[in-house]
């Protein structure tokens, strides 16, 4: 039963196979015959009108897939005027989210421009802070007073 199965299978294959030799075939005699169709001497003269009539020299998967990136790629710089529209804007009260979006900057800019301006304090690392002297706090114990127990 798995035999017969088979070989249908190899039959099915063999004739997809000869079809796809036979359009192969054909598509080559058609691709040939086409600058004549269409009055042109030789294949150079048929490619050159080809591309002129798509309107580039260059066509081909490349030239469509670059022009197929987003717009907003490259990195966005940050000019001393937006520097300074945020200090204004700061110095107006306004957040830090309506500042990155009135000034077309992200939140993490509008804070690295305010550590520039000295407005937060930089983090330091945990080295850093266990070096500094600790915060001593006094505690003042009160005495133990003992409360009779309540049943």
């Amino acid at each position: 039963m798995i035999d017969k199965k088979i070989q249908k299978l190899n039959a099915a294959r063999a004739k997809v196979a000869a079809l796809e030799h036979a359009i192969a075939n054909e598509r080559l005699k058609e691709l040939a015959i086409l600058p004549a169709k269409y009055g042109f001497g030789d294949v150079a003269s048929f490619i050159k009108a080809l591309k002129s009539a798509v309107g580039s020299a260059k066509v081909g998967r490349g030239v469509a897939a670059a022009s197929a990136r987003p717009a907003g790629a490259k990195r966005k710089h940050i000019t001393p005027e937006a520097k300074a529209k945020v200090a204004e804007l700061l110095n107006e009260g306004k957040s830090g989210s309506e500042i990155a979006a009135r000034v077309g900057i992200s939140l993490p800019s509008v804070q690295k421009i305010k550590k520039e301006l000295g407005l937060v304090k930089a983090r330091g690392s945990k080295a850093a802070q266990s070096e500094a002297a600790p915060v001593q706090q006094s505690v003042q114990e009160a005495p133990a007073q003992e409360q009779p127990a309540q049943y």
